[in-house]
């Protein structure tokens, strides 16, 4: 892209390096080989990237993002969505925000997110999103911990603002609400935004993590770890100049951004919006046909959705060329009924709020069932063994912050007001992951388990997905999660909790079936000796709360227990079937 402005070497090194990773999208090793340090200099991705592709020829009126819901369709161009987001810009300066304020954005899948975005980082001001779906309590709390001085939140939700106190700017998108300013004022506010000069390491977002097995964390990120470090996120999903980028995610999350702002976004594509109240997998197909969508992400839970619906059907009208999923691993299974109804093999990846996505299977590349794959332009990771510390082939998966690389550029600054836990993650020259995986001869990496959901069962170390992956092959079963379950002889046992499919309901029939088949397809020391039918405790993100789940199994069978004891009227044993026992 040229200009006939001087940029920054930041600026430049981020160009450099986008282009060089379109131009190896399918040779992983040149497309590492081209990734190089970031220099610390001026930068700020909505001026000096977004603005440029509004201004070039070839991307002013390509749309930068279409939001097709029940009211109906939206297009914005890049060009379009520059200039209303300057004009909102200048609006949001005039209310008081200034560079380095932090403003929460809690807002659904609606124009004026990505509007308040891009203004909020051409201004310097702090981006913290959240959920439509927070409580007052998690209000109280994100505007406290985090510093909040402005709040930017759709009409719909202030209602649940009325007992979080204190003295920040209230603004509201819709309907006017009383003691709030009005969003709609900035469609004709008359004004240029303040250039601001923001650097490299200069404060851009403050999310809260999902909080899957403690209170949420607040994870700072500057202006180049989410912006440049997301060019590893554009590389797993193969997107370039021209794609059409449908990624099913909830605003206020980091995938959000991932996938539905920068990734897509650095690749000069258009992102796609499918908003609907309720999730239909029809539905959602007849929407990648109509708007010839080429790209696709999605969570492991909308795959398990669309492979329950008639895929092959839509095999021939389809024109996706790359499926990738994120958020939780993908089991062998999904991945082979998609790749059977769609002709399209599902690459998984893996990242974290903390992260950039750091790990991916690339295009191109052969696809070992199971693995998530390699490690992407600008990590280096290593396995680590939490007991010696010493690298391998098997331990947690860490990133080296001290290697020919240097700190991941994708990497957060740290925990936001807790140094301890910042320190923690980031000792001994290598940020820590807390998840635990396996790496093969060709250096294929495979995912075993969040650190605190692996266990032992009779002093053997057990992976839950790995036994969830086993269990939703079983055609009645719709989501597992596996937990220790206390046992007076082997201290724990494997426990799947287990949501059937709408053709099924719970039976001792069905738990015996689904009990025999685990045990067929697994070795005996990782037998499921038990089964549950219930709903599976999630995070609001989506994402399965296993320490919930351990923590039910301990108030259950603390002390081991005995046939007789049942966390419920749904809970069965192998030892209740007489012809599995043993």
């Amino acid at each position: 892209m040229s200009s006939s402005e001087p940029i920054s070497p930041t600026v430049a090194a981020f160009r450099a390096m986008r282009d060089a990773l379109l131009e190896h999208r399918t040779d992983p090793r040149a497309a590492r080989a081209a990734w190089q340090p970031l220099p610390d200099g001026e930068f700020n991705w909505a001026t000096d990237w977004f603005d440029a592709l509004a201004a070039d020829p070839r991307h002013a009126d390509q749309p930068a993002l279409v939001i097709v819901s029940e009211s109906g369709r939206q297009s914005l161009t890049y060009a379009e969505l520059s200039a209303r987001s300057q004009q909102v810009g200048a609006f949001l300066a005039a209310q008081g925000v200034a560079p380095g304020d932090r403003v929460l954005l809690m807002l659904g899948n609606q124009v004026e997110l990505w509007e308040t975005m891009l203004a909020c980082i051409r201004i310097g001001a702090v981006t913290s999103p959240a959920t439509t779906l927070l409580t007052a309590a998690d209000l109280r709390d994100r505007m406290s911990r985090g510093n909040i001085r402005h709040a930017v939140v759709g009409s719909a939700v202030t209602s649940v603002w009325r007992t979080v106190e204190g003295d920040f700017t209230r603004i509201a998108v819709g309907e006017p609400v009383e003691g709030w300013t009005a969003y709609d004022d900035a469609r004709s506010f008359d004004g240029e935004p303040p250039r601001v000069v923001t650097r490299a390491h200069d404060p851009m977002l403050l999310y809260f993590t999902s909080g899957t097995t403690a209170k949420p964390k607040l994870v700072l990120h500057t202006q180049t770890s989410y912006p440049v470090g997301h060019l590893s996120t554009m590389y797993w999903i193969g997107a370039g100049p021209g794609d059409v980028h449908l990624n099913i995610s909830s605003a206020g999350w980091a995938k959000h951004a991932w996938s539905n702002v920068f990734a897509p976004w650095n690749a000069g594509a258009t992102v796609l919006v499918v908003d609907q109240p309720r999730f239909d997998a029809a539905a959602l197909i007849e929407q990648v046909v109509a708007e010839r969508a080429t790209t696709f992400c999605a969570p492991p839970t909308v795959y398990r959705m669309l492979i329950q619906a008639d895929l092959a059907a839509y095999r021939e009208q389809v024109s996706l060329r790359e499926m990738v999923g994120a958020g939780e691993p993908l089991n062998p299974e999904v991945i082979g009924q998609v790749e059977r109804a769609l002709g399209i093999t599902v690459r998984d990846g893996f990242g974290q709020t903390e992260t950039t996505c750091q790990v991916g299977n690339t295009p191109g590349q052969p696809v070992v069932p199971g693995s998530m794959g390699q490690p992407l332009p600008g990590y280096d990771v290593v396995l680590v063994d939490p007991a010696t510390g010493a690298e391998g082939d098997e331990g947690e998966l860490c990133l080296r912050l001290d290697g020919p690389l240097g700190r991941p550029v994708g990497l957060m600054v740290g925990y936001e007001g807790d140094e301890a836990k910042t320190a923690e993650v980031m000792r001994d020259g290598v940020y820590h992951t807390g998840d635990v995986a396996s790496r093969d001869a060709e250096g294929n990496i495979t995912y075993v388990g969040r650190a605190d959901d692996v266990f032992k069962a009779s002093d053997y170390r057990i992976s839950p997905f790995e036994l969830e992956s086993v269990l939703i092959e079983h055609p009645a079963v719709a989501e597992a999660a596996v937990v220790p379950s206390p046992d007076p002889t082997r201290l724990t046992v494997p426990k799947a909790y287990v949501v059937l499919t709408a053709a099924n309901s719970p039976s001792p029939e069905l738990a015996r079936d689904i009990l025999a088949f685990a045990r067929e397809h697994l070795a005996p020391y990782k037998r499921i000796r038990r089964i549950e039918f219930a709903e599976l405790p999630k995070t609001i993100s989506g994402k399965i709360r296993r320490v919930e789940l351990r923590q039910r199994e301990v108030d259950a069978h603390g002390t081991g227990g005995d046939d007789s004891s049942r966390a419920s009227d749904l809970e069965y044993w192998e030892t209740d079937f007489p012809d599995l026992k043993g």
